[in-house]
């Protein structure tokens, strides 16, 4: 069908039409088949990363549940759409395949995630830089360290740097993750997502802000002197004013007129350890903080003792899983005499955040890099060796020892009085515990068994690999055969499955942090912090 001369300079116009940077019609076309319902919120905190052409980027920082995401996802499609299409996600390893299938099931947008393995298949396939694609590609922090060089070579339209906050110490030249990833993306568009652009010192703020621009607050000598101090009303709103142009803040309260949420209802459990519980966590705190450990590699003695305390608290199981293996760890260092390296699955296993946890803290010790020189030891070393096992067996047996934990005791005291305030307000009953342990979610899963739960418990992790994670994952994919719920990932299905098992069947699901980071569990009515953060 030819077109009328009227059509033809119609279609011309909506072709070639330019719009301000902050126009809502910018985002029109972009957006008319994207599968999510926008708020006012998210609009703006899009057309703010918008506003200027010639920034260099946004904090974009919203509150935890306010849809940082679907922002992301509405710029995301905007450049896109503009043919802009060398766009880079940065997220935590455990969240990569969420961002794929947002990007995909709500904008339409494909994307490939990126890991060594993948990446080493592009470049034997000629490929010589697998970040340069048709595709948005999305990758995880470590990985985005070590292919730094790439990073830099690629002319990216804009980068994604999701939970930014684990750059907030870019502004400590010891920080190697954030400084690498900062210096490979200097001179690109950034947009940054965090919740928590301020957690511990406000001169993380000033190191999120120095990504985006390093010249927006001066240099960090200038900063303290402005601002790394008691501040007055007037300083406040100067820093404020100074954020502006580069930061966009939304608070849940803000948009109470068009986002309905949950009343929450907070429940306390006070539990008091018994004697033998306080006699372990002092030996172990008192353990912990000696000059000298020979369990402990020094490049690492921060990051490890806060796990080992964050196992401690959690509960005697956690700990004594790890007591045997620091003790495996010494007997091995006196028959080779030398210097042990650590086992990092130990850990992995131990406490599911390991990953995490150790992005963000081992930046500011020594370079993990560098493994710590084989050292032969003394006579007095091995003496000294000698007596620590001794000591961590006595931790051990005593963990041992122990089989009733009183926060396991208060946590059926918890879920009763959760569970009849549900049956009242006539919600579901389903509740859902956090700890960041394996060894703990497995205890509490048998003791839940055991306690007139039977049959009604899940347990969600990282490997989901017990016989119970297997047997609902098997069911799920002979009921869903052949129809689109099954992706062809086998970890994406599982927690899929597993997911769907605890909305239909089950009462309580376990999970561990790390595990349940994005994965939507709204239809829960009750949320147990077994472990406090």
């Amino acid at each position: 069908m030819e077109l009328t001369a009227a059509q033809q300079k119609y279609f011309a116009y909506w072709l070639t039409r330019s719009l301000p940077s902050d126009s809502l019609g910018k985002l029109t076309a972009s957006l008319q088949d994207a599968q999510v319902d926008l708020t006012p919120h998210q609009i703006d905190a899009a057309l703010f990363a918008f506003k200027s052409p010639l920034s260099k980027g946004a904090i974009l920082a919203d509150e935890v549940g306010l849809g940082k995401t679907i922002e992301a996802g509405i710029i995301l499609s905007q450049f896109w759409a503009e043919h802009r299409r060398h766009l880079l996600i940065i997220a935590p390893a455990n969240l990569r395949k969420q961002w794929a299938a947002e990007l995909l099931e709500k904008f339409f947008l494909p994307s490939r995630i990126l890991e060594s393995k993948t990446f080493n298949s592009y470049i034997e396939d000629g490929n010589l830089n697998p970040f340069n694609c048709d595709e948005i590609v999305i990758c995880s922090y470590q990985f985005a360290k070590t292919k730094a060089p790439y990073l830099k070579q690629t002319n990216w339209d804009l980068v994604v740097i999701d939970e930014a906050h684990r750059l907030r110490n870019v502004y400590k030249p010891t920080n190697k993750i954030s400084n690498i990833i900062k210096n490979a993306l200097a001179d690109r568009k950034k947009i940054l997502l965090t919740a928590t652009p301020l957690q511990n010192s406000i001169l993380e703020l000033y190191g999120l802000t120095t990504i985006i621009d390093d010249y927006a607050f001066g240099d960090l000598k200038s900063f303290k002197m402005q601002y790394n101090r008691n501040l007055d009303e007037t300083d406040y709103q100067n820093l404020r004013r100074r954020l502006a142009p580069l930061c966009k803040r939304t608070l849940r309260r803000q948009v109470l007129e068009y986002v309905r949420y949950t009343k929450r209802i907070a429940i306390l459990q006070e539990f008091f350890p018994t004697k033998q519980e306080q006699e372990l966590y002092d030996l172990v705190s008192e353990y912990l903080q000696r000059p000298r450990l020979y369990a402990l590699p020094n490049s690492q003695r921060q990051l490890m003792t806060l796990i080992l305390r964050k196992l401690l608290a959690s509960s005697t199981h956690a700990i004594y899983g790890t007591l045997c293996a620091l003790i495996e760890k010494l007997e091995a260092k006196l028959k080779r005499q030398g210097v042990e390296q650590l086992d990092e699955e130990l850990f992995k296993y131990d406490y599911e955040n390991y990953e995490s946890e150790t992005e963000e803290w081992l930046d500011d010790e020594e370079d993990e890099d560098e493994p710590e020189e084989e050292e032969m030891l003394s006579p007095e070393d091995i003496e000294r060796v000698k007596l620590e096992i001794k000591d961590l067996e006595k931790f051990r047996d005593l963990a041992f020892k122990i089989k009733r934990n009183s926060k396991a005791e208060q946590l059926f005291e918890g879920l009763n009085q959760g569970f009849a305030q549900l049956e009242e307000l006539g919600a579901p009953k389903k509740a859902l515990i956090f700890t960041e342990s394996r060894r703990t979610q497995d205890f509490l899963f048998e003791l839940l068994e055991k306690r007139g739960y039977k049959g009604k418990v899940v347990l969600f992790n990282g490997s989901n690999s017990d016989k119970q994670s297997t047997a609902i994952y098997k069911a799920w994919k002979e009921r869903h055969r052949g129809t689109s719920k099954i992706t062809g990932s086998a970890t994406a299905d599982k927690r899929a499955a597993l997911v769907d098992y605890f909305r239909n069947e089950a009462t309580i699901m376990i999970a561990t942090e790390a595990a349940a980071e994005g994965i939507n569990l709204q239809f829960c009515s009750l949320v147990v912090n077994y472990d406090m953060p």
